[in-house]
């Protein structure tokens, strides 16, 4: 099979002054399109919507790309591709919403949902679908909600979930730099009545929050379901562990998100 090549001799030559005056102009289209959109995507945000709530059900308005961005402590953000070669989903799903209208929320607070909460079935695709913004509406129900928080407030539990902490035992032995050991199984209750108390739960109970916090970075939280309620179903603490809490009051564990940022008791 022949290649052939065609060549306009009459053609003029593009010289290179012209090829970096092309690129910049491209790049300045692109960069005045993406303050543009993301102007857009903060207006939308924060502009009221007409939409009601029905029993059980959360409307909430999420931008689809904030969780993409990460801001450097001088203030410079950069994009992060999250979903490139990346199969956790709760690491590379947007999980940051804003309420529209709930039943036990009040509109207009931030609230933290399940990484799979997102999909089509649960989407609003006839309000403002050509608002041309990276905004997207969603009416999704209220257990896959797990955490809410009034603005420049801080993140609570929502009712039937607590937040919780890891619990690490150090090693003793005579080599350095040997990181803790997670104790399975075993989670310390940040939140709640069991606040303090270290705990059994059951296999699958830690599940960890990845969302995008106020200050434009990563941000971690533990929730696990717990109620008060004896007639609730779903109950993940079977007991509270007495000899692990006081050996946590003693100062002999750590807890915290992971190894590295856990700390001792006090």
């Amino acid at each position: 099979m022949s290649k052939f090549f065609l060549i306009d001799p009459l053609s003029n030559p593009v010289n290179s002054e012209d090829i970096i005056e092309f690129e910049n102009t491209r790049q300045g289209k692109v960069l005045n399109e993406s303050i543009n959109r993301e102007a857009r995507t903060k207006n939308a945000l924060f502009e009221e919507d007409n939409l009601k709530w029905v029993s059980g059900r959360v409307i909430i308005k999420v931008d689809m790309e904030a969780k993409n961005f990460h801001t450097f402590e001088n203030g410079t953000k950069i994009r992060r591709e999250r979903d490139f070669n990346e199969f956790n989903k709760r690491i590379t799903q947007p999980v940051n919403a804003f309420v529209i209208s709930a039943e036990h929320i009040p509109s207009g607070s931030e609230i933290l949902i399940s990484h799979v909460a997102l999909h089509d079935t649960n989407k609003l695709v006839s309000h403002k679908s050509d608002n041309n913004c990276d905004v997207k509406y969603f009416s999704i129900p209220e257990v896959d909600c797990f955490a809410w928080k009034e603005r420049g407030g801080e993140f609570k539990p929502m009712k039937n979930y607590e937040f919780a902490l890891r619990v690490f035992k150090p090693y003793d032995g005579l080599i350095q730099g040997i990181e803790p050991e997670i104790i399975k199984e075993i989670l310390y209750i940040a939140t709640g009545k069991l606040k303090g108390k270290i705990c059994n739960v059951l296999k699958a109970s830690d599940y960890q929050i990845i969302y995008q916090d106020t200050d434009g970075r990563e941000g971690h939280l533990i929730r696990l379901r717990h109620s008060e309620d004896e007639t609730f179903d779903r109950e993940e603490i079977t007991c509270v562990n007495q000899e692990l809490t006081k050996e946590y009051k003693q100062g002999k564990l750590l807890i915290g998100i992971d190894s590295k940022t856990a700390t001792y008791g006090k």
